[in-house]
């Protein structure tokens, strides 16, 4: 019975090892090298540069708190856009401080001039918590704080939402909030 044991031992101790080397080492190496080839912008994170200076990503979102920019959707992730944090806050629909943060940030949008009904996205956070984008009702409730701190027209302004948003085929189209700030530094510095 000992030496069936150490024969049928001796097979799967190779197998994991020879697995482990594949799947640990091999797999995951050929995979950045493919993407380094193929995709560097992407596989380095979709990075935005300005001036040799990397000023953000398009697939991670980031904070724009002067009133000069699109804000962009709240985070749950840490203390807002931290990708070591990144996840909801998981607060249900009966959760008070989910409702009491509502709250809040409905009343501040309302303080800077939004009327109506605002957009779901200007008051709840995405799962990931790092979403970069907006949806054009989003931004377009954002155009006249904009128009008036940088002394634009809200036309001009809304033209620029206008242009900036994007359609995918599976989803619903969004403006880049990263994207649609650079715009606007580019048409009224």
């Amino acid at each position: 019975m000992g030496k069936d044991f150490t024969s049928a031992l001796r097979p799967a101790i190779v197998m994991t090892i020879l697995f482990a080397a594949l799947l640990g080492i091999v797999y995951p190496l050929a995979m950045t090298g493919i993407g380094q080839t193929i995709f560097p912008a992407q596989a380095n994170g979709s990075l935005v540069r300005a001036n040799g200076t990397v000023i953000g990503s398009t697939v991670v979102g980031q904070a724009f708190t002067t009133d000069r920019y699109f804000q962009s959707r709240p985070s749950a992730a840490g203390k807002g856009y931290d990708g070591l944090a990144s996840s909801g806050s998981n607060l249900g629909p009966a959760s008070r401080a989910l409702v009491d943060r509502i709250k809040r940030d409905v009343a501040r949008w309302q303080a800077e001039g939004v009327t109506g009904a605002l957009p779901a996205d200007l008051v709840t956070a995405s799962g990931s918590g790092l979403d970069p984008d907006l949806s054009p009702a989003a931004a377009q409730a954002q155009a006249a704080r904009i128009a008036r701190v940088r002394g634009m027209s809200i036309d001009a302004v809304r033209g620029i939402v206008t242009r900036s948003t994007e359609s995918s085929i599976l989803g619903e189209p969004h403006v880049n909030v990263l994207a649609i700030n650079r715009a606007l530094d580019a048409a009224a510095p």
